[in-house]
């Protein structure tokens, strides 16, 4: 699995180079509808956003198989479980400390598709609310 994931991973960046493959969003974009609080947007409608992209229709189906089991891996190990452990640390702190005041900040990955640290948060019984850029807190 590890060299079919290594395999695709150079194919995509080959194409990227040759200009056949091109990613659907500019960075702009991504600040854009990060700064907007929308990053359930077409951009990141996809849980798998954040890693590559093995399944794709012209592979073999032994290959394809390997595919989506490496991106099942991918989702529940680099964001479901991530986002679990964020989602529970802020949450034991908020629960030791509640005398006290926190910010807390985390990179756009922890925002996007299915099973947020947001997700993980309400779950808990917790409210939160997007604070758009330049809105004072």
């Amino acid at each position: 699995q590890v060299v079919f994931a290594l395999n695709q991973t150079l194919l995509q960046q080959e194409s990227l180079r040759a200009g056949s493959f091109q990613i659907p969003y500019t960075t702009e974009d991504l600040i854009k509808h990060y700064n907007c609080g929308d990053l359930s947007s077409i951009i990141f409608n996809h849980d798998n956003s954040q890693v590559p992209n093995f399944i794709n229709a012209t592979l073999p189906a032994h290959e394809r198989i390997t595919a989506q089991e490496i991106d099942s891996y991918f989702r529940q190990e680099l964001i479901y479980k991530r986002n679990e452990r964020m989602g529970r640390r802020v949450k034991d702190l908020l629960e030791e400390h509640p005398d006290k005041s926190f910010f807390f900040a985390f990179g756009a990955g922890h925002f996007m598709g299915n099973n947020t640290v947001i997700d993980v948060l309400r779950r808990e019984g917790y409210e939160v609310e997007h604070t758009p850029a330049g809105q004072a807190i």
